[in-house]
């Protein structure tokens, strides 16, 4: 089994800058991208709406997200959840801190924990929450 998240209402016709930011953040790779206007569900949204994204997929490493633009009309901002990125890199939580900040709202800055090498809590300029958590090496006095 495997837990992916669905995005299926967070964006509001940014969808596809979104996952190529994503893509390019996280170093994965959009496998799949349909619009409204090629999808069966077509005549169900404004003519304008044709090119937003009725479904897109994301893979980073063995990992899937999938998202979609909203109909006009039905979006819902985003809340109660993060997206957490557990990382092992500091040098890389900064390169994705970054760019996932810019023209965002920080809620913690990237920083050192008690529990983290790096941790952070954000969310990006298209309303999605992420947190991002680099533990600390195992120590090996305490195995």
């Amino acid at each position: 089994m495997k837990l992916n998240p669905h995005l299926s209402v967070a964006f509001q016709g940014d969808c596809e800058e979104a996952f190529k930011l994503y893509a390019r953040c996280l170093e994965g790779a959009i496998t799949f991208m349909l619009t409204w206007g090629q999808s069966p569900m077509a005549a169900d949204v404004p003519a304008e709406w044709g090119a937003k994204i009725f479904h897109a997929t994301l893979k980073i490493g063995e990992a899937l997200m999938t998202g979609a633009d909203s109909p006009p009309g039905q979006y819902h901002r985003p809340q109660g959840f993060s997206i957490v990125l557990q990382m092992d890199d500091a040098a890389a939580a900064e390169r994705v801190f970054r760019t996932l900040a810019e023209n965002g709202n920080i809620e913690m800055p990237l920083q050192e924990t008690f529990w983290a090498s790096r941790f952070a809590a954000l969310t990006d300029r298209f309303g999605i929450p992420w947190t991002i958590n680099c533990e600390r090496p195992a120590d090996a006095s305490l195995t």
